[in-house]
Protein backbone atom coordinates (compact mmCIF):
# COMPACT_ATOMS: atom_id res chain seq x y z
CA UNK A 1 0.00 0.00 0.00
CA UNK A 2 1.26 3.67 -0.55
CA UNK A 3 0.73 6.69 1.51
CA UNK A 4 1.96 9.89 1.80
CA UNK A 5 2.05 13.32 3.58
CA UNK A 6 3.63 16.50 4.43
CA UNK A 7 4.38 18.39 7.48
CA UNK A 8 5.97 22.01 7.53
CA UNK A 9 8.45 22.49 9.82
CA UNK A 10 9.55 26.33 11.86
CA UNK A 11 13.10 25.26 11.12
CA UNK A 12 15.94 25.29 8.38
CA UNK A 13 15.89 22.13 6.49
CA UNK A 14 19.53 21.36 7.54
CA UNK A 15 18.31 21.36 11.26
CA UNK A 16 15.49 18.55 9.81
CA UNK A 17 18.31 16.75 7.82
CA UNK A 18 20.55 16.55 11.18
CA UNK A 19 17.37 14.70 13.23
CA UNK A 20 16.84 12.44 10.19
CA UNK A 21 20.01 10.81 11.04
CA UNK A 22 19.51 10.99 14.86
CA UNK A 23 19.11 7.52 15.59
CA UNK A 24 17.81 8.65 19.03
CA UNK A 25 15.24 10.91 17.83
CA UNK A 26 13.90 7.93 15.24
CA UNK A 27 13.60 5.28 18.21
CA UNK A 28 11.12 8.10 20.09
CA UNK A 29 8.70 8.13 16.57
CA UNK A 30 8.70 4.17 16.81
CA UNK A 31 6.03 3.01 19.02
CA UNK A 32 6.78 0.36 20.70
CA UNK A 33 10.83 0.60 20.04
CA UNK A 34 13.20 -1.06 22.42
CA UNK A 35 16.40 -0.92 20.17
CA UNK A 36 17.65 1.16 17.39
CA UNK A 37 21.15 1.02 16.94
CA UNK A 38 23.60 2.72 14.79
CA UNK A 39 25.30 -0.19 12.82
CA UNK A 40 27.18 2.10 10.52
CA UNK A 41 26.58 5.57 8.84
CA UNK A 42 23.66 4.11 6.93
CA UNK A 43 22.16 1.30 8.59
CA UNK A 44 20.71 0.77 11.81
CA UNK A 45 19.14 -2.85 14.01
CA UNK A 46 16.23 -2.02 14.83
CA UNK A 47 13.68 -4.22 17.29
CA UNK A 48 10.13 -3.40 18.02
CA UNK A 49 6.98 -4.62 20.19
CA UNK A 50 3.95 -4.01 19.52
CA UNK A 51 0.14 -6.03 20.16
CA UNK A 52 -1.48 -6.21 17.02
CA UNK A 53 -4.42 -7.96 18.07
CA UNK A 54 -4.68 -11.42 19.89
CA UNK A 55 -0.85 -11.47 18.62
CA UNK A 56 2.16 -9.90 20.43
CA UNK A 57 4.37 -9.10 17.65
CA UNK A 58 8.11 -8.73 18.00
CA UNK A 59 9.78 -7.81 15.26
CA UNK A 60 13.64 -7.36 14.40
CA UNK A 61 15.42 -5.64 11.73
CA UNK A 62 17.32 -3.04 10.06
CA UNK A 63 16.79 -0.67 8.93
CA UNK A 64 19.06 0.86 5.93
CA UNK A 65 19.17 4.72 4.05
CA UNK A 66 19.81 5.26 0.46
CA UNK A 67 19.32 7.76 -2.58
CA UNK A 68 21.28 10.26 -0.49
CA UNK A 69 21.45 13.75 -1.31
CA UNK A 70 22.45 15.53 1.70
CA UNK A 71 20.17 18.25 3.15
CA UNK A 72 17.40 17.47 0.51
CA UNK A 73 16.62 13.66 0.22
CA UNK A 74 17.03 10.08 1.20
CA UNK A 75 14.99 6.88 1.38
CA UNK A 76 14.60 4.69 4.32
CA UNK A 77 14.36 0.69 3.41
CA UNK A 78 12.97 -1.29 6.72
CA UNK A 79 12.57 -4.91 6.61
CA UNK A 80 11.41 -6.69 9.81
CA UNK A 81 10.96 -10.41 11.43
CA UNK A 82 8.88 -11.51 13.95
CA UNK A 83 7.04 -15.06 15.14
CA UNK A 84 4.28 -13.92 13.45
CA UNK A 85 5.22 -12.67 9.98
CA UNK A 86 7.41 -10.22 8.25
CA UNK A 87 7.26 -6.58 7.47
CA UNK A 88 8.94 -4.61 4.77
CA UNK A 89 8.99 -0.50 3.94
CA UNK A 90 10.59 2.07 2.01
CA UNK A 91 10.27 5.66 2.56
CA UNK A 92 11.07 8.44 0.48
CA UNK A 93 11.58 11.66 2.58
CA UNK A 94 12.36 15.24 0.39
CA UNK A 95 12.99 18.38 2.24
CA UNK A 96 11.92 21.62 0.29
CA UNK A 97 12.72 25.29 2.12
CA UNK A 98 11.28 28.45 1.75
CA UNK A 99 11.53 31.08 3.79
CA UNK A 100 13.14 29.29 6.86
CA UNK A 101 9.85 27.16 6.72
CA UNK A 102 10.69 23.22 5.26
CA UNK A 103 8.46 21.59 4.06
CA UNK A 104 8.91 17.32 4.96
CA UNK A 105 7.31 15.05 1.86
CA UNK A 106 7.21 11.48 2.03
CA UNK A 107 5.29 8.62 0.14
CA UNK A 108 5.33 5.41 2.09
CA UNK A 109 5.15 1.63 0.30
CA UNK A 110 4.64 -1.27 3.49
CA UNK A 111 3.93 -4.75 2.98
CA UNK A 112 3.08 -7.24 5.34
CA UNK A 113 3.54 -11.19 5.15
CA UNK A 114 2.68 -14.34 7.29
CA UNK A 115 -0.10 -14.81 9.80
CA UNK A 116 -0.28 -11.17 10.49
CA UNK A 117 -1.78 -10.31 6.69
CA UNK A 118 -4.30 -12.93 7.93
CA UNK A 119 -5.94 -9.91 9.50
CA UNK A 120 -7.74 -8.67 6.41
CA UNK A 121 -5.96 -5.84 4.05
CA UNK A 122 -8.28 -3.17 4.99
CA UNK A 123 -7.41 -3.72 8.76
CA UNK A 124 -3.64 -3.85 7.47
CA UNK A 125 -3.80 -0.86 5.37
CA UNK A 126 -5.37 0.94 8.48
CA UNK A 127 -2.79 0.21 10.23
CA UNK A 128 -0.20 0.96 8.10
CA UNK A 129 -1.51 4.43 7.65
CA UNK A 130 -1.51 4.82 11.60
CA UNK A 131 2.13 3.78 12.18
CA UNK A 132 3.15 6.03 8.72
CA UNK A 133 1.15 8.99 10.15
CA UNK A 134 2.49 8.45 13.52
CA UNK A 135 6.15 8.42 12.75
CA UNK A 136 6.29 11.31 10.90
CA UNK A 137 3.72 13.43 12.96
CA UNK A 138 5.80 12.43 16.15
CA UNK A 139 9.30 13.74 13.95
CA UNK A 140 7.45 16.58 13.10
CA UNK A 141 6.36 17.38 17.13
CA UNK A 142 9.99 16.37 18.61
CA UNK A 143 11.98 18.71 15.71
CA UNK A 144 9.45 21.52 15.28
CA UNK A 145 7.28 22.07 18.24
CA UNK A 146 4.17 23.72 17.39
CA UNK A 147 4.04 27.04 19.69
CA UNK A 148 3.39 26.34 23.59
CA UNK A 149 0.56 28.33 25.70
CA UNK A 150 0.73 29.27 28.87
CA UNK A 151 -2.21 28.66 31.78
CA UNK A 152 -3.76 31.23 33.05
CA UNK A 153 -2.98 32.35 36.78
CA UNK A 154 -0.38 29.48 36.39
CA UNK A 155 2.73 30.42 34.59
CA UNK A 156 4.71 27.36 35.70
CA UNK A 157 2.52 25.05 33.89
CA UNK A 158 2.92 24.89 29.62
CA UNK A 159 0.36 23.43 27.39
CA UNK A 160 2.63 21.70 24.41
CA UNK A 161 0.17 21.42 21.22
CA UNK A 162 1.26 18.48 19.62
CA UNK A 163 0.42 17.05 16.12
CA UNK A 164 0.08 13.42 17.12
CA UNK A 165 -0.17 11.34 20.76
CA UNK A 166 2.71 9.28 21.86
CA UNK A 167 1.59 6.36 21.74
CA UNK A 168 2.28 3.28 23.35
CA UNK A 169 3.19 -0.21 22.39
CA UNK A 170 -0.61 -1.61 22.72
CA UNK A 171 -2.04 0.88 20.44
CA UNK A 172 -2.40 -1.81 17.43
CA UNK A 173 -4.36 -3.68 20.07
CA UNK A 174 -6.84 -0.67 21.00
CA UNK A 175 -7.31 -0.05 16.99
CA UNK A 176 -8.37 -3.26 16.17
CA UNK A 177 -10.36 -4.07 18.97
CA UNK A 178 -12.48 -0.91 17.91
CA UNK A 179 -12.43 -1.73 14.45
CA UNK A 180 -13.97 -5.44 15.25
CA UNK A 181 -16.87 -3.81 17.46
CA UNK A 182 -17.66 -1.90 14.60
CA UNK A 183 -17.85 -4.57 12.34
CA UNK A 184 -19.77 -6.83 15.17
CA UNK A 185 -22.03 -4.01 15.62
CA UNK A 186 -22.90 -3.97 11.69
CA UNK A 187 -23.53 -7.50 11.70
CA UNK A 188 -26.00 -7.39 14.30
CA UNK A 189 -28.02 -4.37 12.62
CA UNK A 190 -28.15 -6.25 9.05
CA UNK A 191 -29.18 -9.66 11.40
CA UNK A 192 -31.63 -7.67 12.52
CA UNK A 193 -33.26 -5.89 9.80
CA UNK A 194 -33.27 -9.01 7.77
CA UNK A 195 -34.81 -11.42 10.36
CA UNK A 196 -37.87 -9.07 11.03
Amino acid sequence: MKLEGSYKLNVKKEVVWKELNNADVLKKCIPGCEVFEKKNDTCFNVTATNQIGPMNATFSGVVTLSNIKKNESYTLNGEGQSSVGFATGKANVRLIEQNGVTSLNYDVNINVGGKIAQLGSRLIDGVAKKMSDYFFGRFADIVSPLKENKKENESSQEIKEVRVKELKSNFLNVYIYLYLIVFILVVVAILYFVFR
